[in-house]
C-alpha cells in the first residue's frame, strides 16, 4: 500500500490463489469455531489522502466511527505537522460500536524488510517524536512486509526488532498508551511472525486485493508454515483482531456486505470493503458511506 507522488501508487503483494472461496453473501455470517473468544469484526480504514481532504472528513464524521485510521503523509517520509496532528486528535476522539476510541496509526514503509532500518525509525520518529510532547497517534502500521521467516529468521527479527522500538519509544513518551503495530505482508504471513515470545506485531493484513480475487479464491488461510501449509491462525488470535483484509474494487453496498462477512467467516479481526480503485484505491469515500459499513461490520460477531 504504498503511496507515490500526487502519492497514492498502491503496491499489491502478489499471491499465488489456490483453493476456490465460498460464495458470496450478504447474510449475516458466523465465524469458524475457535477455542478462543472473539470481539466480532471492525472497520480499519487506509485514507492515503492528505489531512483535510474529503475523505477524511467523512471518516472522521462516520457513525459509529472506524476502529482504525491509518494516516500516510508520504509514505511517512514527511513531517507529522500540526495539520497532520490535529486531524489525527479529531479522529481519536471517536467512539466506534464498541464503544472504544478510534485508534491511529502512521504509514511506514518497509520494502519487505530490505529497508535501512535507520531509515525506517526515522518514519516512526516522525509520528511519535511531537515538538509538544504528545501522543498523536497509537502506534505504527508498517507496510510492505515480508511474509517470509528468512534464514535463521532474520526476516522475522528485523519486524520484531521494529515493533520492540515502537514500544519502547511509545512507553517512554506515556507509559500508560497501549500501542499498536500492525504489519502488512498483504497475504498470509508464515507462522514465526506470531511465534509467542516473538510477535512481531499486534495485528497483520493477511489479504490485500480486489473483490474479485477475494471472493473468487482464497489462499486457505491468515497464516502458512512449510509444514502446516496454509491454515486459519486462530491459535495465534485469543483476541480475536490479528487479523485484517483489505478488499477494493467492490462494486456495490450488496458486495461491501458480502466482503465483510467473508471477511468474519475467515477470521479477520478487521476489515475495510471500498469500492475505489487503483491506482490508490484508499483516497476516497466509498459510494455508500462509511457509516453504512461500520454499522453492518457491528452485526457480525
Amino acid at each position: 500500500m504504498r503511496t507515490r507522488a500526487k502519492g497514492l501508487t498502491a503496491l499489491l503483494l502478489g499471491a499465488l490463489l489456490a483453493t476456490a472461496a465460498p460464495a458470496a453473501t450478504a447474510a449475516p455470517a458466523t465465524r469458524a469455531a475457535t477455542t478462543t473468544p472473539v470481539r466480532g469484526l471492525e472497520v480499519g480504514v487506509p485514507a492515503y489522502v492528505y489531512p483535510n481532504q474529503q475523505m477524511l472528513l467523512d471518516v472522521q464524521a462516520a457513525q459509529p466511527a472506524a476502529s482504525i485510521v491509518i494516516l500516510n503523509p508520504n509514505n511517512g517520509d514527511n513531517p507529522f505537522d500540526a495539520s497532520w496532528q490535529a486531524r489525527a486528535d479529531a479522529l481519536r476522539a471517536r467512539t466506534t460500536a464498541t464503544g472504544e476510541h478510534t485508534r491511529v496509526l502512521g504509514y511506514v514503509h518497509t520494502e519487505r524488510g530490505t529497508r535501512d532500518r535507520d531509515a525506517v525509525l526515522a518514519s516512526v520518529r516522525n509520528y511519535l517524536v511531537t515538538a509538544d510532547g504528545k501522543l498523536h497517534v497509537d502506534g505504527i502500521f508498517f507496510d510492505t512486509t515480508s511474509r517470509d521467516c528468512g534464514p535463521g529468521n532474520a526476516q522475522r527479527d528485523y519486524y520484531l526488532d521494529l515493533r520492540q522500538q515502537v514500544q519502547a519509544l511509545v512507553h517512554s513518551i506515556d507509559p500508560a498508551a497501549q500501542e499498536l503495530v500492525v504489519d502488512n505482508p498483504g497475504t498470509a504471513v508464515a507462522d514465526c511472525f506470531l511465534e509467542p515470545g516473538k510477535r512481531t506485531a499486534d495485528t497483520f493484513v493477511t489479504f490485500e486485493g480486489t473483490y474479485a480475487a477475494y471472493t473468487g479464491a482464497w489462499l486457505g488461510g491468515n497464516v502458512f508454515n512449510l509444514t502446516a501449509g496454509y491454515y486459519s491462525g486462530s491459535s495465534f488470535d485469543p483476541s480475536g483482531t490479528a487479523y485484517w483484509h483489505l478488499v477494493h474494487a467492490v462494486p456495490d453496498a450488496t458486495a461491501m456486505r458480502a466482503a465483510l462477512s467473508t471477511a468474519f467467516t475467515r477470521g479477520a479481526g478487521y476489515a475495510y470493503a471500498t469500492d475505489d480503485v487503483l491506482d490508490n484505491p484508499w483516497d476516497a469515500t466509498p459510494a455508500w458511506g462509511f457509516g453504512a459499513e461500520t454499522s453492518y461490520a457491528a452485526t457480525l460477531g
